[in-house]
């Protein structure tokens, strides 16, 4: 039984053309050479073999036998060594908001999200919703907007949150449901503009929902609280008109999100 005692001689890999392998270290007890047993790396097992066909004495290894890195070509560890190329398109952002974020914008997210589904674009897209205002913050939407909703087949899973200025930044279009939804959007966004790194045409992101009805006449979608049940069964009509038409729309002006 011999021991032997392999210096490690570390190499990082270089942009050259051509690229070294780290030989590890080692401090094992041989016997006959029988290294097929041993789990160690193939470079310091062939080595070891060379030194022993060379009648070598182990005990000189360190002195007698130079321990030389392997050399391969750089190409051939392209595949590990460098980044893929491969580039993801960026999803298209969409942001629904209304006065509370519990009623209306919960539904369109839950409308159009369903919409999109049902296209199988669901990696295409990132979709959420907002309020003007924080009064209900934290909490789910209204449970006769999801009854009204889930009898539909659309689950809305959303929790009220007020909208922020890096709405602005983050989203690609925003959906106010009535006019006075995108007054406050736009006065809250000429208030931040002033003390965050926001874009001057980041206003121009804001539409109104039913600009993209195509079947209704309304300008806005009601707000349904104070109402009755009949109140929220026209925000869900309204809103599935609209959202088909904006995804066309969006489908539209971006041809790569409907490419596979």
């Amino acid at each position: 039984m011999t021991s032997v005692s392999v210096s490690p001689s570390l190499y990082s890999i270089t942009t050259n053309t051509r690229t070294r392998l780290p030989i590890p270290s080692l401090n094992l007890h041989f016997c006959h050479f029988n290294t097929k047993s041993l789990s160690i790396n193939p470079l310091v097992r062939n080595y070891l073999q060379g030194c022993h066909r060379q009648k070598i004495p182990i005990n000189s290894v360190s002195s007698s036998c130079t321990l030389r890195p392997l050399l391969i070509k750089a190409s051939s560890m392209a595949s590990s060594t460098q980044p893929s190329t491969d580039t993801k398109i960026k999803p298209f952002t969409v942001l629904f908001v209304c006065l509370g974020n519990i009623c209306r914008s919960p539904a369109a997210e839950g409308v159009f999200r369903d919409i999109v589904k049902k296209r199988g674009l669901e990696s295409k897209f990132f979709i959420d919703s907002a309020g003007t205002i924080n009064y209900h913050e934290g909490n789910p939407a209204d449970p006769r907007m999801s009854a009204a909703s889930k009898r539909r087949g659309i689950e809305i899973t959303s929790i009220s949150r007020p909208i922020q200025p890096s709405d602005f930044k983050d989203f690609d279009i925003i959906l106010a449901m009535d006019k006075q939804n995108r007054e406050d959007i736009l006065k809250a966004f000429n208030k931040w503009k002033f003390r965050e790194p926001l874009a001057d045409d980041a206003a121009k992101k804001v539409k109104l929902m039913c600009s993209y009805c195509k079947k209704h006449d309304e300008t806005e979608v009601p707000d349904p609280y104070y109402g009755g049940p009949q109140g929220f069964e026209k925000v869900l009509d309204l809103l599935e008109d609209a959202c088909d038409s904006l995804l066309d729309c969006i489908l539209a002006e971006n041809r790569d999100l409907g490419s596979s």
